[in-house]
């Protein structure tokens, strides 16, 4: 499907485009990821029906405009979320010459690598709502839309909705970037694990990590931690702390809520011992699903880590 002849073929006719490849129906949601009677229920709705004033981005992309919704595709918005913290990759996804107050026709594109080349995966922006609220990942701001359409556009391109519940943070970060991935498994972390996240960070990699627990997934544990779960790394650093050094690494929730409670997390009695500069630059005490933890905690608490970059 070429987006500019399909949008000026709509604009021309003074139609808004609907994808008869994607359309707006339970085939596209697929057959197993809800009961039948909630899939019957399913209403599809263009942002122009549920705002008077739609954007698809506003004051730039960020990780925090992304909340996981019903579907479970936390391994695609991690790797989205990281997606969003380096903007040279960010431009490849999502092109701009599309939007909603210019040439508005109901349809937008998304780029996604495949197969060794870039493909444009071409959507009309009808997205599926279940008892009047999103089924997919919903904006943090009510009429900033670029999260719904690009997952919309991600699912359409693996085939349904439903294809995107359950999957690897390390496919999407591919699918993301063109770019090559390694893995770690953190049950047996390498020894200089603090240096390669620290260079990693530095390098401009996108990172992600995620718990153990196939059996129970989203399981929140006592400390704020999800299992069977997909997390952003969005930093390592190493600050001084009391009288030596400490490497700590930020890690993002993609449920936008969410967070640990244990040593370094907002709330936490080391922040006091950091000089207030470096405090004021690094906390962000909000329930954002975003916090800190000392590497020992994030080897005990997660089983992955995935870097991903555009050379090895």
């Amino acid at each position: 499907q070429d987006f500019s002849h399909l949008r000026t073929l709509c604009l021309s006719q003074g139609l808004l485009f609907e994808d008869v490849t994607f359309p707006a129906h339970i085939s596209s949601i697929g057959p197993n990821l809800l009961p039948e009677e909630k899939l019957r229920r399913i209403q599809w709705k263009r942002p122009t029906e549920l705002q008077r004033n739609p954007y698809l981005v506003i004051d730039g992309v960020s990780r925090f405009d992304i909340m996981q919704g019903e579907i479970g595709d936390c391994w695609m918005l991690a790797a989205l979320g990281s997606l969003t913290l380096q903007k040279h990759f960010l431009e490849n996804v999502l092109p701009k010459d599309q939007g909603f107050q210019n040439y508005y026709a109901g349809i937008f594109h998304f780029r996604f690598w495949q197969y060794g080349d870039w493909v444009d995966v071409v959507i009309d922006d009808q997205l599926p709502f279940l008892n009047g609220r999103y089924l997919s990942v919903h904006p943090r701001t009510s009429n900033e839309f670029w999260p719904s359409l690009l997952e919309k556009a991600y699912a359409k391109l693996r085939g349904s909705y439903q294809n995107l519940h359950g999957g690897y943070i390390s496919d999407a970060l591919v699918d993301f970037t063109g770019g090559v991935q390694v893995q770690f498994s953190l049950k047996d972390p390498p020894p200089d694990l603090e240096e390669i996240l620290k260079a990693a960070d530095k390098s401009k990699c996108l990172m992600g990590c995620s718990t153990s627990g196939q059996v129970k997934r989203n399981i929140e544990l006592r400390n704020g931690i999800v299992q069977g779960h997909a997390y952003t790394v969005t930093g390592a650093v190493k600050i001084r702390y009391k009288n030596g050094w400490k490497h700590i690494i930020r890690i993002w929730n993609p449920w936008g809520h969410g967070e640990w409670k244990g040593p370094w997390s907002d709330k936490s009695p080391q922040w006091d011992h950091v000089e207030p500069k470096f405090r004021e630059a690094l906390l962000r005490d909000k329930d954002d699903g975003e916090f800190w933890m000392s590497c020992e905690n994030f080897r005990e608490q997660f089983s992955w880590l995935c870097i991903c970059n555009s050379t090895p």
